[in-house]
């Protein structure tokens, strides 16, 4: 099948010329990167690259920086930056769609989240962080305190991906700012006009220029740069495990938060909700075009409820519409380029050859692949061993709630999960037994809010946590000091 075509229409008004900042300057030093529609092809934007040079120019500006803000300054910044985002809503959310194309509902709700980050990261600037210890607490103590107090770092790294552009962004830029500690952004080459945008409301905002660089160029001559050099002291990276794998291997000493794929089992025990159950599915399996690392990933449903939830979910997928992601009635956009969506399609095959059934969706229309419900799902098929990163929902039959538990562990993943129940006893078993970093009970593997912790383990993760209270956490180290007064 051809790739899908539109009117360009919608797209001019959100054509972005735009260029990488140093220390919050605009560069125009490289060639252009071009940026295309998932879902026309159309260019929606190019930006001014940048090499090796303003790498280390990017380092040099945020180590050599002193002039920190003052709590109150920073969560000032903060704060201003959110006024002025809700004020541009829709703008930020076309601009996400065109790039992305991601459903404009889903980049408003993706816009709605990042308002939600800088509340909370606005919040915790002004925070007490530290603490106070009695030293006569003890026969070898003395009359004395030792206080704690947090320290930005000299210099962070932030690597982000496509599926959520802004949020993502916004998730490592707005700790760090809380936190005092300068950084450097280098986002997805699929979607960095949105992430620049974002930079610019933050220098606007006040934020001091080498607080703040934002990077895009040639892996050898940007990314590997950032990621080696000794005077960086965190990389966090939201990413692909191979990625994720090779910068913890390259990094050298240095702190690292790493956010990796997922395979997210939603558990569907026999006394479920069926509605709920079946609510949850859809929108775990669909929303954000199925492009989320804790997106449903595999649904294991009970085998007594398993024919009668079956044709519930194929029912719900039909309420799914999948479109020109700029149609308000759009609420399935493409996945990020056409590759992605052929990919999904061969492992739909591929289960089907493997005795699976697809019972609707499937087709797809250049990057567009319609929502796809398949049952009957062998075990060992590459669908639910490797992370499909689209709107799929395959459904595995479980046997009881072990059977479930020892095939939601049974991957090299452990980010998050769901289960559906309503017995306690069920649900209790189920948080003690996943190996992973969240399990949400009658919810989907998703569900969070943007200051709690949230990150996994195995293949997921090396267990350290995000949000913006632990990434604060990650963007500072804690200095003690005592003094000679009780």
């Amino acid at each position: 099948m051809g790739r899908a075509r539109v009117s360009t229409s919608h797209l001019t008004d959100l054509m972005q010329t735009l260029s990488c900042r140093v220390a919050g300057k605009p560069t125009d030093s490289g060639p252009l990167l071009e940026v295309r529609s998932p879902f026309s092809g159309e260019l929606v934007g190019t930006v001014t690259t940048v090499g090796r040079a303003e790498a280390e120019a990017a380092i040099a500006a945020a180590t050599s920086f002193t002039a920190t803000p003052s709590k109150y300054q920073r969560a000032e910044i903060l704060e201003k930056t959110r006024i002025a985002l809700e004020a541009r809503r829709d703008e930020f959310a076309r601009i996400i769609t065109s790039e992305a194309g991601l459903a404009l509902r889903e980049a408003r709700y993706e816009v709605g989240r990042t308002v939600d980050v800088l509340r909370f990261a606005a919040m915790e600037a002004l925070r007490d962080d530290g603490q106070i210890f009695s030293c006569d607490v003890s026969a070898q103590g003395k009359p004395r305190k030792i206080f704690t107090t947090r320290e930005p770092l000299r210099c962070a790294v932030a690597i982000t991906p496509f599926n959520h552009p802004l949020n993502q962004v916004a998730h490592k830029l707005g700790p760090a700012i809380a936190a005092g500690t300068p950084i450097i952004l280098k986002p997805s080459e699929k979607t960095p006009l949105v992430a620049l945008r974002f930079a610019e409301l933050l220098h606007e905002s006040g934020l001091p220029g080498p607080m703040l660089s934002v990077l895009l160029g040639p892996t050898h001559e940007v990314a590997e740069i950032l990621v080696r050099h000794p005077d960086v002291e965190v990389v966090a990276f939201t990413g692909s495990v191979p990625v994720g794998k090779k910068i913890a291997a390259t990094a050298g000493y240095k702190k690292l938060v790493l956010e990796l794929g997922g395979n997210d089992p939603l558990i569907i025990l026999e006394d479920a909700d069926l509605d709920l159950a079946v609510t949850l599915a859809a929108e775990g399996s669909y929303r954000n075009s199925g492009q989320r690392c804790t997106a449903v990933k595999r649904i294991l449903v009970h085998e007594a409820i398993a024919p009668e939830f079956t044709r519930r979910l194929v029912a719900k997928t039909a309420e799914y519409l999948c479109d020109d992601p700029m149609l308000e009635s759009t609420r399935v956009g493409t996945v990020i380029d056409e590759a992605s969506a052929i990919y999904l399609e061969t492992v739909v095959k591929e289960a089907a050859a493997a005795g699976a059934r697809v019972l609707t969706g499937g087709q797809r229309r250049g990057a567009l692949l319609q929502p796809t419900v398949i049952d009957q799902v062998p075990r060992d098929c590459r669908m639910v061993v490797c992370e499909s990163f689209g709107p799929l929902a395959p459904i595995i039959t479980i046997r009881d709630l072990d059977d479930a538990l020892t095939l939601a562990n049974s991957t090299a993943y452990g980010l998050s999960s769901g289960v559906v129940t309503n017995n306690m006893q069920a649900a209790l078993k189920a948080i003690r037994t996943l190996r992973c970093g969240t399990v949400n009970i009658n919810e989907v593997p998703g569900f969070r809010i943007e200051s709690s912790p949230f990150g996994g383990v195995k293949d997921s993760g090396l267990g350290i946590k995000e949000g913006v209270i632990e990434a604060m956490k990650g963007y500072s180290y804690v200095k003690t000091f005592s003094l000679p007064w009780a």
